[in-house]
């Protein structure tokens, strides 16, 4: 069980960025397709995602299983907690839009939180900036985040973890 809720603690760049591409499509579908019952399909993703990676994500699982490895690009091994937090920040944003969809009933908090979501993994996917990582980046220089919990981070300047990652 502790197997399956573990993140790894490196990640292939290049199928971060395909999952990146995967929740654009999501997203824009939502925000321009109006295919709200897309909504609780993105949040599971990205809270499968902040909990194990792959592991339990449809989308990470196809990524990673299916077209990483089809793909002519070699791996980019980054550190896996830049990454994870990145993917909780998803998780809040998407659970949040869930619940003021669902719950709340308002449509314009929604496509806020939505359309945050598709600029964040835009970046990701298009030019590899991971805005989440930044921020890990940034709390990690600021004492926020212990240089324990990011080993590998340690052996990379602040900076270049966030923009790798």
């Amino acid at each position: 069980m502790r197997r399956v809720f573990s993140f790894p603690e490196t990640v292939n760049e290049v199928s971060a960025r395909l999952v990146a591409g995967g929740v654009v499509i999501i997203t824009l579908l939502i925000v321009i397709g109006g295919q709200h019952w897309l909504l609780p399909v993105l949040a599971y993703g990205f809270v499968a995602r902040a909990l194990s990676g792959p592991t339990l994500s449809p989308l990470g699982q196809f990524v990673t299983r299916v077209v990483t490895p089809a793909l002519p690009f070699e791996p980019k091994i980054v550190p896996g907690p830049p990454k994870r937090f990145a993917q909780a920040i998803g998780a809040t944003l998407s659970v949040s839009a869930l619940i003021a969809y669902y719950v709340i009933g308002s449509t314009t908090a929604t496509l806020v939180l939505i359309s945050m979501i598709t600029i964040a993994a835009s970046l990701e996917s298009f030019l590899g900036y991971c805005l989440g990582c930044q921020i890990f980046g940034l709390l990690m220089k600021a004492g926020v985040i212990s240089p324990e919990v990011c080993e590998a981070c340690n052996n990379f300047s602040v900076s270049s973890v966030a923009s790798s990652s």
